[in-house]
């Protein structure tokens, strides 16, 4: 919703040592990072205590480490006026400003309370949710990303998730001017009801593509299973293969440090069975001292929900 064009191979590509050319895209590789830093903080910290403020602040402080925004106010509410409009347009003409600072402490605390109110339909509460926190729009930047976590930690939270897992970005980025277009008419007659509808719209067809997803992905781990017994004949075929779905992008060397896992010369030669069989692919060659980098791109594919590799 922000710009950010970096893929889940684009990251994890990064992760196993791929080198990234442009700075641009090493910028959206970190957001993506991030917030998955930022997801794990916050489900480690709702174990201890309710969501609250300092958690928001929490969150927004790692949303916005080394990427765009870090220098607004990273970690801290807006004590000056933020609008949203064209680059460069005064606050004259912008498309929606937000609530001066002198009130944002009092519509914070509104907010909160009402997360954590008890409402007869939690989703309908959480479209709510996520308006008021756009509306709000309590930071100098940052404000669609943390926006967009929220969605799961409420989620979990509410015990409708087991964990904060479900990303919603994908719809909403599909669906970009409608997104912007409800929220932008609320206020007006029955502009509330529209909104609502659209966010349950999202939530529902979101949950339809992730659960699909979520099959495939187990259909093909029990397929392959049975495959790769076939063909590396070993018993660490299995443990192999649990790897390649914790880690589809990875070198060689980076198998060998699981205690699970035999000698380097071992791991090569299964690796180069799978990939022989077309259940690899290269992404990096070896070269000098940088190590070879594989691909599991039928997971990566399915991930993405189209053919990326």
């Amino acid at each position: 919703m922000e710009g950010t064009q970096a893929t889940l191979g684009d990251v994890l590509k990064f992760e196993a040592g791929a080198e990234v050319g442009e700075e641009s895209k090493r910028q959206d590789i970190q957001e993506i990072i991030n917030y998955r830093q930022a997801l794990q903080t916050a489900e480690g910290g709702l174990k201890k205590r309710p969501f609250n403020l300092n958690l928001l602040l929490q969150l927004h402080g790692i949303l916005l480490d080394s990427v765009r925004g870090r220098n607004k106010a990273r970690g801290l509410f807006r004590t000056e006026q933020n609008w949203i409009g064209p680059p460069g347009s005064t606050i004259e003409e912008a498309q929606f400003v937000p609530p001066a600072p002198l009130f944002l402490k009092d519509h914070l605390d509104n907010w909160e309370k009402y997360y954590h109110g008890e409402e007869r339909d939690p989703l309908v509460q959480l479209a709510i949710v996520h308006a008021q926190f756009e509306i709000i729009h309590p930071f100098l930047d940052g404000n669609g990303r943390l926006g967009r976590i929220l969605v799961p930690l409420f989620l979990h939270e509410k015990q409708l998730l087991s964990r904060p897992m479900f990303y919603i970005s994908s719809y909403l980025e599909a669906n970009r001017d409608e997104y912007v277009d409800k929220l932008r008419d609320l206020g007006r007659p029955k502009s509330w009801d529209r909104w609502i509808e659209f966010f349950l719209r999202a939530l529902t067809e979101q949950a339809k593509t992730n659960s699909a997803t979520a099959r495939a992905i187990m259909e093909l781990d029990a397929r392959l299973k049975t495959r790769l017994i076939e063909l590396t004949h070993s018993r660490y075929a299995v443990p192999l293969l649990d790897h390649l779905f914790d880690q589809p992008i990875f070198q060689s060397g980076q198998l060998t440090r699981h205690r699970q896992m035999p000698s380097l010369p071992t791991v090569m030669q299964m690796l180069r069975r799978l990939r022989k069989a077309g259940i690899l692919k290269t992404v990096r060659k070896a070269s000098g001292r940088r190590a070879e980098i594989f691909a599991f791109v039928e997971l990566l594919n399915l991930c993405e929900g189209k053919r990326v590799m």
